[in-house]
């Protein structure tokens, strides 16, 4: 017996990858390109999101989100370079793990001073491609473009990786889903309180689905 249970309980393990094998299988999207349709595509606010990373002191990353990104992607398989995309990221939107941090980003400036970071009716962000780069096999990008963010405009570079393409179940929409990282200095868009102890540069990492119109 002792002998036979090592070997049970391998099978029961291929068993349980083999279900999750076949549930896997049933998931509308698949990083397959041939599923991508030419067209001009929105972005679905409930399912496309910012995600930055600061260091704070050294001790840890400290992680927020900016949700709710509206904006447009033109596209066609053939010719996928030609790619352009806008979206706008409502930035007085932001959530973080704590209510404290998150009413700082987004308190007025002391005495009618400047704001430490966003400020209390921050504009919305805006990024705007001007220019796609594709490797190869077509599933990765890099995608360079336009930031506006608390009236700056920047260039900023995107790594973006093809996540997923298909028929969305319940719109029956088809959508197209992709993962972005970069990095950005926020004191380029004037945001410099608190470095170095809380770092200038900033992490993003971006998910973000799309709907055909």
């Amino acid at each position: 017996m002792r002998r036979i249970a090592p070997f049970a309980a391998l099978a029961l393990t291929a068993a349980a990858a083999t279900i999750v094998v076949a549930q896997d299988s049933g998931v509308p999207g698949a990083p397959d390109k041939s599923r991508v349709a030419a067209g001009t595509y929105v972005a679905d606010p409930l399912h496309t999101m910012v995600v930055w990373e600061v260091d704070h002191f050294g001790f840890s990353k400290y992680t927020g989100i900016f949700g709710d990104v509206t904006g447009t992607l033109v596209i066609d398989p053939a010719n996928p370079a030609a790619a352009r995309v806008e979206v706008t990221i409502p930035v007085a939107k932001v959530t973080t793990a704590s209510a404290g941090l998150t009413s700082h980003l987004l308190r007025a400036g002391k005495d009618g001073g400047k704001p430490d970071f966003f400020g209390a009716a921050p504009a919305d962000a805006r990024f705007v491609s001007t220019s796609v780069v594709v490797d190869p096999e077509g599933d990765e990008a890099t995608v360079t473009g336009n930031l506006t963010l608390n009236g700056v405009t920047r260039p900023v570079t995107l790594d973006v990786d093809f996540h997923g393409a298909g028929t969305n179940p319940f719109n029956k929409k088809a959508t197209i889903g992709f993962e972005a990282e970069g990095t950005i200095r926020r004191s380029d868009f004037g945001i410099a309180y608190g470095i170095p102890v809380v770092s200038d540069e900033v992490e993003l990492e971006i998910h973000a689905a799309f709907e055909k119109q």
